[in-house]
């Protein structure tokens, strides 16, 4: 049946006089129609209706029995004008069956139980980000889309997911998936101090220079060199080789003879040579080394003295003794003779050595900027925050990648491995963020062959995270733009999850290539996303500012067009859900109880009982008043899915 005759095209833009009574037919909006002529067919979706016109954009073609989106194609004014048919709605959203190689997301809100299935390589082989406001349903959404990826008749077994978990959200979502498939695992690390077991420990030594200026809060460049030299110090200090011990020697007499050149007085030269003989020395070079003289013996601190005049008389004798420790050539200490193993502690000393060797007791300007790390490293280390830098033995970045993904019960691999970073700062949470990304990231670069291993990162709150830092000045490089931009070929991929996609890393969000867009009200996010997201219409941003909680609007590689979708609940659900004020203010039974991350059962079960449940009143249009079904088996491999006007679809099949 004919809805219509061309009156008007204007770009993409397609306005029909209607034929048909209006009145007799369903809500068209959204709906998407055919513009036929001859063997050409044209998509178009109804943005709005009246009584006698019909506004049309061009969503694609239809070409040799596959869908090509894009409004490049344009009807003629002799074109029929109908509603989709089944068969070619398919074409569009993807066939009803869940083959292999696809998951389902949810339901579409326009057509109805017409489930959309998503091609996973499409979906999870590109960067993506989920937006919207606070309560809008991006938890649910994560835990959901993941809990239907791994019940899939072939789930990803050799997948590894890492979630930075803001609030400690998901456990409750994948605690289940042994239970459910002994091929699957899930793990769980928490910076809540109380919980030894499962405390994330991130070693030391794993860390870098850029690893290390970022946990130290650096913010000069200058200072670069100084934790580099730090890096280079630690591993020869803390050894105990007959090699390292002589260059750990060189390196001691190098910092004595330039405090004893100095040109200061003989009480600063007296009070420096001692406190650094204190802290740094050996069996062969310390204040109780023997100086053996013509006609005495003395000990180095006894050949320090300063007299009653304020000079130094053994000044050349001290000179000349510790210039016997001095090499003049390097020595290649063999790397298995490198200590690799050393604490935040041992860190710190190589650190002030460093700061001596660089001048600090020479110059005040200096100790100005230097001076700084080396208190920070110290708060670091005798602070609560040394805890998540602390590992009991040594193992190297793999080791350590490896062990992550291991079930600490089963033995088996882990698919899922959540951190929970609620229980320390912004600061704290995004360097850890970034540190394990970055070890994810640079595993995956050096993957042979290339793209064997894949590394999925989503971060929680990612506006708090993923930012436009000052890592660019600073270190060159922010890890997650890196990761956005060379990752895809190196199989790690970045998730985003945002209540302010305005506070994001623009390079970041440019780089992503789906999106699941929630209700969104701040007009500088709605701003942010139309001018950075590709493919956004001011139709979609509209619609955005009234979607209900659980209803979004998908678009990007993985969706031919802008999909109108309903998010199945999650089961179980994460943790994540409103406060009930009418059960805490009022219900004096009500007993307060602490729940550590290990989530006590019986609570989260009250909770999810007491969570509203999914009706359909919760779709945009609802064409029938059947409840929206859960995906079953049967009715994957059988689908029945009228199109939202069953009369025009068959009058026109």
């Amino acid at each position: 049946m004919m809805l219509g005759n061309i009156i008007e095209i204007n770009d993409n833009k397609v306005t029909l006089k209607l034929s048909i009574d209006i009145n007799s037919q369903p809500n068209l909006v959204n709906l998407h129609v055919i513009f036929e002529d001859k063997s050409k067919r044209i998509v178009g979706e109804v943005s709005k209706v009246t009584q006698e016109l019909m506004f049309i954009n061009i969503v694609g073609e239809i070409e040799n029995g596959v869908f090509i989106s894009g409004g490049s194609a344009r009807p003629s004014f002799m074109s029929k004008v109908r509603i989709i048919t089944l068969e070619e709605l398919e074409l569009v959203f993807g066939s009803q069956v869940l083959k292999d190689g696809y998951t389902n997301f949810g339901t579409s809100n326009v057509y109805a139980n017409y489930k959309i299935n998503v091609s996973i390589n499409e979906f999870f082989s590109n960067h993506f980000a989920i937006i919207g406001n606070s309560g809008a349903g991006k938890s649910c959404t994560v835990s959901s889309i993941i809990q239907k990826l791994f019940r899939n008749n072939k789930p990803p077994v050799n997948s590894s997911i890492f979630f930075f978990d803001a609030y400690g959200e998901y456990n409750n979502a994948f605690s289940t998936l042994h239970t459910e498939n002994n091929l699957l695992n899930y793990k769980s690390y928490t910076t809540n101090p109380q919980d030894k077991e499962n405390l994330l420990r991130i070693p030391i030594w794993l860390l870098d220079v850029d690893d290390l200026a970022l946990l130290l809060d650096v913010d000069n460049p200058a200072q670069l060199p100084i934790i580099e030299k730090t890096l280079k110090l630690v591993p020869i200090l803390t050894g105990s080789s007959e090699n390292t011990i002589k260059r750990k020697n060189d390196i001691i007499a190098r910092a004595v003879q330039d405090i004893l050149l100095s040109g200061n007085g003989s009480v600063k030269i007296h009070d420096q040579v001692i406190a650094v003989l204190t802290k740094f020395n050996t069996e062969s070079l310390n204040l109780e080394t023997q100086i053996v003289q013509p006609g005495y013996t003395r000990t180095l601190k006894q050949c320090l003295f300063v007299d009653k005049t304020g000079k130094m008389q053994d000044m050349e004798v001290v000179v000349e003794f510790i210039r016997d420790y001095i090499i003049d050539e390097d020595i290649d200490i063999p790397e298995d003779e490198l200590n690799k193993y050393y604490s935040l502690q041992d860190l710190e000393l190589a650190n002030e050595f460093a700061l001596i060797s660089e001048g600090i007791l020479k110059s005040d300007k200096v100790f100005d900027y230097a001076n700084v790390i080396n208190v920070r490293l110290h708060t670091l280390a005798s602070g609560e925050n040394a805890k998540y830098f602390t590992y009991d033995k040594y193992v190297d970045r793999n080791q350590f990648i490896d062990k992550l993904l291991i079930d600490r019960t089963t033995g088996g691999r882990c698919q899922l491995v959540n951190f929970n970073i609620n229980y320390v700062d912004d600061r704290i949470a995004k360097v850890i963020t970034k540190i394990i990304s970055k070890m994810l990231f640079v595993r995956s670069s050096l993957t042979v062959p290339r793209g064997s291993k894949s590394y999925h990162i989503i971060v929680e709150e990612a506006h708090r995270y993923v930012q436009n830092d000052r890592d660019v000045q600073l270190l060159g490089y922010n890890i997650f733009e890196r990761i956005t931009k060379e990752g895809r070929k190196y199989g790690c991929f970045l998730g985003l999850i945002t209540q302010r996609p305005s506070e994001l890393s623009d390079t970041c969000i440019s780089q992503c290539s789906n999106f699941i867009a929630f209700r969104t009200l701040h007009p500088k996010d709605l701003s942010y996303i139309k001018e950075m997201v590709p493919n956004v219409t001011s139709e979609i941003i509209l619609q955005l500012k009234n979607l209900k909680p659980g209803n979004c609007i998908a678009f990007g590689s993985a969706f031919k067009v802008p999909t109108s979708l309903y998010i199945d609940i999650p089961n179980p659900r994460p943790l994540s859900n409103n406060v009930d004020l009418q059960m805490v203010w009022y219900n004096s039974s009500n007993n307060t109880q602490i729940l550590s991350d290990d989530v006590n059962v019986i609570m989260a079960t009250q909770i999810e009982n007491s969570l509203p449940q999914p009706t359909t009143g919760n779709k945009f249009i609802n064409y029938v008043d059947e409840p929206i079904k859960e995906i079953t088996d049967s009715n994957i491999s059988s689908p029945s899915l009228p199109a939202p006007n069953q009369n025009l679809i068959q009058n026109n099949s």
